[in-house]
């Protein structure tokens, strides 16, 4: 099959909301888009359609209606946004019909476009449910988290083919949802970066030696971004007398979400609960290091941000993709474990010697752009057409993968 495809992009939120998904949304719509592509994004952040070189259709529910009363409920709320998204694609494919449609796996909106015949799904895994979700305390929390690694785990099974970030990422998806791991029918295709912040990165000179070490974080305060150990190890980083002056901006968390900090680290931290694209390209160009402390990520936008700045990271060798990405390229430095100890052990080497941090910039630098928005659109692209030329069933509905048929078995 040759020619521009009509595509279906499902996320929930897109730009200019802030999240990584709604960044990963745009990259890989612009990047098929540009290919000559028609691209429409179905999105849960509002409720009007803005039409362009990407249409974007805003699929938000109406406050008081019954799928938004149905969204409140507990395991049963995760069905209505799918419900919504399902319902809105199949109109606008009686109007123009889709030759394919995307969706993330996380909180699986593709739900019912995955089950519908009519329809062709790829799904594009982020971090699940599983691995995002806070521990749950309660008995209603913990049957709403297993309904949404389950609903996950269904829409994936059920998904015409897979895209994964790295291959680490692809294996960890293939473990919890019973999938193929990367290989037929499994797809690896990093994601890339945004033209603006790429071009802020090439003119952006490195912070003068001199000035107090500036730390910077980006993410929100959860487990699994490493907040739980950022802060008391940067309050050992400042009770200790013979490390170089440092401080740090907090990009994503609100002074008013964590515990008060102590009189030695609060004149060090600023905090930022939101920033718009230029003030957080700036704050990374301002950065002469980038605390990443993630437990996971399923690719790890921070990481490739910081690689073409070519700012040094301190990471968690928890993270297959810091491991990867910070690790394996001398990018940074890993800290041995998600515990404060560690980190403030590997970011006080990270501040205190300034020939490391040059040595690290260096490798930051020449690691950077392996992935573009060239190779996303082409990689993407090549991953639809694998289905679309696929055989087909004998009821006309798209062949699936050998975990779907044991699943509808």
């Amino acid at each position: 099959m040759t020619g521009s495809l009509s595509i279906g992009l499902l996320s929930w939120a897109y730009p200019p909301e802030k999240s990584g998904l709604s960044r990963a949304a745009r990259e890989i719509a612009e990047s098929l888009a540009a290919r000559g592509h028609g691209v429409r994004v179905f999105t849960m952040d509002r409720d009007v359609r803005e039409d362009g070189a990407v249409s974007v259709i805003g699929c938000a529910l109406q406050e008081g209606s019954a799928l938004a009363r149905v969204r409140s409920l507990g395991a049963a709320g995760h069905l209505a946004a799918p419900f919504a998204l399902w319902r809105a694609v199949l109109a606008e494919h009686k109007r123009k019909p889709f030759d394919i449609l995307e969706a993330t796996n996380w909180y699986a909106p593709g739900l019912f476009i995955a089950a519908d015949p009519r329809l062709r799904l790829v799904t594009r895994n982020s971090t699940p449910a599983a691995t995002s979700i806070e521990t749950a305390s309660t008995l209603r929390a913990r049957i709403d988290k297993a309904s949404a690694c389950m609903i996950e785990k269904i829409s994936a099974r059920l998904s015409s083919r897979l895209i994964s970030n790295t291959p680490d990422h692809g294996e960890k998806m293939a473990a919890l949802y019973g999938v193929p791991p990367p290989g037929p029918g499994h797809d690896v295709i990093g994601l890339s970066l945004p033209a603006s912040l790429l071009e802020r990165a090439e003119a952006a000179s490195y912070p003068h030696e001199t000035a107090p070490v500036r730390l910077l974080f980006i993410g929100r305060n959860e487990a699994r971004k490493g907040a739980d150990v950022l802060f008391p190890a940067l309050e050992r980083l400042a009770a200790s007398a013979a490390l170089p002056a440092f401080s740090i901006d907090i990009v994503g968390i609100a002074e008013d979400e964590i515990a008060p900090l102590s009189a030695n680290l609060r004149p060090r931290v600023t905090f930022h609960h939101r920033l718009d694209d230029h003030a957080l390209h700036d704050a990374m160009a301002d950065a002469h290091i980038i605390a990443a402390p993630s437990r996971y990520e399923s690719f790890g936008l921070v990481y490739q941000e910081a690689l073409a700045f070519g700012r040094p990271v301190v990471a968690c060798a928890e993270d297959p993709s810091a491991r990867r990405f910070i690790g394996a390229t001398g990018a940074g430095s890993l800290a041995a474990c998600s515990e404060p100890g560690a980190l403030a052990k590997a970011l006080s080497a990270m501040i205190a010697e300034p020939e490391r941090r040059r040595a690290c910039r260096k490798a930051a630098l020449s690691a950077a752009g392996r992935f573009t928005r060239e190779t996303l659109g082409l990689e993407t692209e090549r991953a639809y057409r694998s289905v679309l030329t696929a055989p087909r069933t004998d009821a006309g509905a798209p062949a699936r993968p050998p975990a779907v048929r044991r699943l509808r078995a």
